[in-house]
């Protein structure tokens, strides 16, 4: 009997959805060099995303989840607009807003390192209409600090950081298949 209540629970178990609770994502300059990563964990009050990005000016940048998982340099104005599925307006500080994709400022030190973390209330990494994963999204930081009001995007000048956030069936789609016709591999087996 014990034997088959495990047996029970391991089914049950591999057959549950697997959402991401935590995806890494990777953080591109224009010149397609990466220059950090984004560590977004699933937390109960929204997204918790650790930043750690190198080689940006010293000083405050905004930092926003734009709506398209994509970075085309040199603009990456391939990402579109804010992530912004309730239709507020821009801004942390409008009494209309905020955008699901606006975030504090992020700070860069003295040698243009930036590490730390922020929260995106209400956004999820799991499915529904807040989900910044499920049809995928990207992750900008700006040239200059978003100041909280401005229409659209707060003022903040050229985007000059990108990583994209994308689904796993996307992740997994982008891996390459064996090559049939590569005999090298074979010919060691032999």
């Amino acid at each position: 009997m014990r034997l088959l209540s495990i047996f029970l629970i391991l089914i049950l178990v591999s057959c549950q959805n697997h959402t991401p609770s935590a995806k890494t994502i990777d953080m591109y300059n224009a010149a397609g060099d990466m220059v950090g990563t984004a560590k977004l964990t699933e937390q109960s009050e929204g997204v918790k995303v650790e930043i750690k990005v190198e080689n940006l000016t010293p000083g405050f940048h905004g930092i926003h989840v734009h709506e398209f998982p994509k970075c085309k340099a040199p603009d990456f104005k391939s990402a579109g607009n804010h992530f912004n599925p309730e239709g507020k307006e821009h801004g942390l500080m409008h009494p209309e807003g905020a955008h699901l994709g606006d975030m504090p400022n992020v700070e860069a030190d003295e040698s243009g390192l930036v590490d730390g973390e922020i929260i995106i209330p209400e956004a999820t990494l799991l499915d529904g209409n807040k989900s910044i994963v499920q049809k995928g999204t990207a992750l900008i930081i700006d040239e200059d600090k978003d100041d909280g009001v401005t229409q659209p995007s707060g003022n903040t000048g050229a985007r000059i950081l990108c990583g994209e956030i994308k689904p796993e069936s996307e992740e997994k789609a982008k891996e390459s298949p064996t090559d049939p016709t590569d005999t090298e591999d074979q010919e060691e087996e032999d």
